[in-house]
């Protein structure tokens, strides 16, 4: 049995208590429905999944060795970004601690974090859900 939470987002009807509600709010967040209106005026819920190629981060991190001109070099070179880019990339690299400077598939983004890795730079690949 499927229970409507709120807007599109369903989760099993389950008994009351802390472990459950967490776990129908860890659902709700996990499981999308779609809903459509059916001829004998009910609901239906459908699951789907949805994945996109661009389901992929590559994250620089800071760090107290590199200069901003490398960083800044190394994500002109590496990641095709202008001039600008690099340098807002750098100065929030260098603020915040890290920074999504490219998202796309992970095949796309592998050998360019292997490259910044190479460099000296610390980088990884991070896995978001949209």
């Amino acid at each position: 049995m499927i229970t409507q939470i709120k807007d599109n987002y369903c989760a099993p009807k389950v008994a009351q208590g802390a472990f459950y509600k967490k776990f129908v709010l860890f659902l709700c967040y996990r499981m999308r429905a779609v809903q459509t209106h059916t001829e004998t005026k009910g609901w239906e819920a459908t699951d789907t999944l949805t994945t996109t190629d661009d389901s992929c981060s590559l994250i620089v991190w800071n760090d107290e060795v590199n200069t901003f001109e490398w960083v800044i070099e190394t994500l002109m070179e590496v990641c095709g970004h202008t001039e600008q880019q690099a340098e807002q990339c750098s100065m929030i690299i260098h603020t915040r601690g890290k920074y999504a400077v490219k998202e796309g598939s992970y095949d796309t983004l592998k050998p360019q974090c292997d490259a910044i890795t190479e460099r000296g730079i610390n980088a990884t690949i991070e896995v978001f859900e949209r």
